[in-house]
């Protein structure tokens, strides 16, 4: 995979496999329109039931292939322990400066697993603080490591224009969606390239679903979200921002 130093659109997530869930569909849709995507992993998944980092790393280039994604990388914040501190703003934001994205994914700020909730807060944050110009060496940063610190304030400052949020795994009324319709096999196939995890074994079969229900249902979930804009499958986003119209006559689904 090429290390393209600017990307498009950056999808940032706690772990491994989390992009391909909730919005793996809208970044091959983007790549496939010529936008240059990128994933950023908190975490390399060694807290995982199954598999183990190796795994997941080898899984993880897998998937971005399949999904035409130009960059991918994981961090070394601990799985299971994503916490919104200083140092890990300045990871994210570090990241954010070296690739320049003008749109952030994010995962939805209320989540069952507590790395999901705390990703969404901690990469909102380090995106605003990717465009601090005056960032340096102050008593605020005394206990970041110098060389992390140094990295940041060695890249330009940079602040994503949107931020958007993967909104699939949340009970909310999504602000909008993406047809996913050509691209759902993909995003399925995607996912699946996790085989340390979807595969179908003994280990933690007690906790995962069968490969056969997980398409079931991802198809149901895409279905939903694609009745709700009239279109086959889709996937739900949520933004913060109350959105523009130019043109009344351009703004798209039918209402009766």
């Amino acid at each position: 995979m090429p290390d393209t130093p600017h990307c498009d659109i950056l999808a940032i997530a706690a772990h491994r496999d989390d992009v391909e869930q909730t919005c793996g569909g809208t970044l091959l849709k983007m790549a496939e329109r010529g936008h240059r995507t990128a994933i950023l992993d908190l975490t390399r998944g060694e807290m995982g039931t199954r598999g183990s980092i190796e795994d997941r790393a080898r899984e993880a280039g897998e998937a971005a292939r399949i999904l035409k994604v130009s960059w991918r990388r994981a961090l070394d914040i601990p799985d299971g322990r994503v916490e919104n501190t200083l140092g890990n703003r300045i990871k994210v934001a570090s990241v954010i400066r070296e690739l320049h994205p003008r749109m952030l994914i994010l995962p939805y700020w209320q989540a069952r697993h507590p790395d999901h909730a705390t990703a969404s807060v901690l990469c909102y944050e380090a995106a605003f603080l990717a465009g601090l110009a005056k960032l340096g060496h102050t008593d605020a940063t005394a206990d970041v490591p110098p060389e992390e610190l140094s990295a940041l304030c060695s890249l330009p400052p940079h602040r994503p224009y949107k931020i958007v949020y993967a909104s699939l795994y949340a009970d909310v009324r999504p602000s909008f969606v993406v047809d996913i319709s050509e691209q759902f096999e993909t995003r399925f196939a995607a996912l699946m390239a996790y085989q340390s995890q979807y595969q179908d074994q003994s280990a933690g079969s007690g906790l995962f679903p069968r490969q056969v229900e997980i398409r079931e249902r991802l198809a149901a979930m895409a279905a939903f979200y694609g009745l709700l804009a009239g279109v086959q499958y889709a996937e739900p986003f949520v933004q913060k921002e109350v959105g523009l119209v130019e043109d009344l006559l351009a703004i798209p689904v039918q209402s009766v």
